[in-house]
């Protein structure tokens, strides 16, 4: 089999197109959105432009090894409610017995490592594209992680749960970016009787119908900078994690994991009871899309 050329496209900071070759930035699109809260705070970022996504993507590659075989794929916490997190605590407590996540040069990869669940997950924006490098997936494989397909790093999270139900697995979290895979993945639960715990990520852009479709089938999801997640979630939402960048709990069992994980989150955390969704208008990321 040939090798597949070094080549990875993710879709980061204001949903901006980037793609990454042999460790190098060759291309980068325009953002559709302007600002995200998160990035103003740990990066200083006050407006998205192609130029800020190129030197962001930079700084992952040289920070931590993004796209590359020395990739940290054990890290710290970067967000206090992101999927990895969540299922990093999750994993912890038993509350599910194993994550499929996705990785830069592996694809999708099932573990039941909580600290490789997370350093997988923690730093990467939307994944559309990658090619597998084979010492990252081998440092990977030591680490607990099964890759989905080593020979080509298929980005696949349907097959990624099916894999983990013929390894046994019963109760699996899972990150999911749209309806089609979580429509999937609920049918693959009831026929083998598991448990899919389904986590909403990447959403900026998602369409009207598809947002209400999405709301309908995960236990939780990213309000990202998404018009018609955050439009729709009303009456959804059983409880909320953040206002600027919120995570909607939608299912009890999507709550109680969310709950796992503000046991573990260091800094003080209100909790109170009110009508959801709370999203002050000074805090948003902008435009919604």
């Amino acid at each position: 089999m040939a090798k597949l050329k070094d080549r990875h496209v993710m879709e980061a900071l204001g949903k901006t197109r980037v793609v990454v070759e042999n460790g190098k930035v060759v291309e980068t699109g325009e953002p559709v959105t302007e600002y995200c809260p998160i990035f103003d705070k740990v990066r200083g970022i006050k407006k998205f432009t192609s130029k800020t996504a190129r030197e962001n993507i930079e700084f992952r590659i040289k920070d931590f090894g993004l796209f590359t075989e020395g990739r940290a794929i054990e890290m710290e916490i970067f967000v206090g409610f992101g999927a990895s997190e969540t299922f990093m605590t999750g994993l912890r407590r038993g509350l599910i017995d194993t994550s499929v996540t996705a990785c830069d040069g592996a694809g999708t990869v099932i573990t039941n490592n909580p600290k490789l669940a997370q350093g997988m997950g923690s730093r990467i924006s939307g994944l559309s594209e990658t090619t597998p490098i084979p010492k990252l997936i081998q440092r990977i494989q030591e680490a607990g992680g099964i890759v989905l397909d080593p020979q080509i790093a298929a980005l696949d999270q349907v097959e990624g749960v099916k894999k983990a139900i013929e390894l046994g697995y019963k109760k699996i979290g899972v990150s999911v970016t749209n309806a089609n895979d979580v429509k999937a993945m609920r049918e693959l639960e009831k026929e083998y009787n598991v448990q899919v715990i389904a986590f909403g990520v990447h959403t900026t852009g998602m369409s009207e119908n598809e947002a209400k479709e999405f709301i309908g089938l995960v236990d939780m999801t990213t309000g990202c900078t998404s018009k018609w997640i955050r439009g729709c979630i009303d009456g959804h939402t059983i409880a909320q994690f953040g206002t600027a960048i919120p995570i909607f709990a939608i299912t009890q069992c999507g709550k109680e994991l969310l709950l796992e994980r503000a046991k573990e989150v260091t800094d003080p955390i209100l909790i109170n009871t009110m009508k959801l969704p709370v999203q002050p208008e000074e805090k948003q990321p902008r435009p919604l899309v």
